[in-house]
Formats: structure tokens, C-alpha cells, sequence
């Protein structure tokens, strides 16, 4: 069974028969030269930057899904388990 996730501007949802709320934070900081950092604390290694608040949101969803996608997309080394569902997230911002 695969149910798709939504992630919105702060919220990454999944369904699977019923729908639960994963809140993750997006945490920004001024970095060096103007830029500005974003990072998501819950996941460790979403880090980015952009030279604008709104850059840099759109550029740590990017990591996010990079990392998503290495570790359970169609790139994952692990092979499921036989007892396991498929669970499709969707990142849309």
C-alpha cells in the first residue's frame, strides 16, 4: 500500500490510513558575507544557504529531499524487509 506525504511550508504529513502531522523546523541564521544558513535540526545533515531568507528555505527543502531520496528512495541499499509496506512521500513547498 502506498499513500503519499505532503510537506508544507513546515509540515511534513503521511498517510497511511490515517493522516498524522511530522512538524519539522527550519531554523535560519545569518551566516558569513550576508548569506543567510537554513538548517532543520530534526534531520540530521539538512543544512544549506541562500542570499535571501527565501533562497535559503528553498535550497535546505532541496537537501531534504536529497537526503530522502539516498536514504529510502529508489537509490536506498537496504533491501526491505519481507514482512514491510511501500510508503510514498511527497515534498511539495
Amino acid at each position: 500500500m502506498t499513500s503519499p506525504c505532503r510537506f508544507g511550508p513546515y509540515a511534513l504529513r503521511y498517510r497511511v490510513g490515517v493522516t498524522e502531522s511530522l512538524r519539522l523546523t527550519i531554523v535560519y541564521e545569518p551566516g558569513q558575507d550576508g548569506w543567510v544558513v537554513a538548517s532543520i535540526p530534526e534531520v540530521p545533515g539538512a543544512h544549506s544557504q541562500g542570499q535571501t531568507r527565501e533562497e535559503a528555505r528553498a535550497n535546505v527543502i532541496d537537501a531534504l529531499r536529497g537526503i530522502l531520496e539516498l536514504r529510502f528512495g529508489e537509490h536506498a541499499r537496504a533491501e526491505p524487509a519481507p514482512d514491510s509496506e511501500s510508503l510514498e512521500l511527497v515534498i511539495a513547498a
